[in-house]
């Protein structure tokens, strides 16, 4: 059987931490931020994590285990 090829679009958008999660980055911070709070800017600003239902599957595309 070959090899799975890795998915770059996965790989180029998550990245995997020391215990194995996925971080991805928020929403909505490429344009019209004059129109978002304070705080939701703020908040976008951190980096989040990826469902774990979906990051098995995530994780197995990206060849990361």
């Amino acid at each position: 059987m070959p090899k799975m090829k890795t998915k770059k679009a996965l790989k180029s958008r998550f990245k995997v931490t020391g215990r194995g999660k996925l971080m991805r980055r928020k929403q909505g911070r490429r344009h019209i931020m004059t129109k978002k709070t304070s705080k939701s800017k703020r908040q976008s600003k951190n980096p989040g994590l990826v469902m774990s239902t979906i990051a098995t599957k995530f994780k197995k595309l990206m060849g990361a285990a």
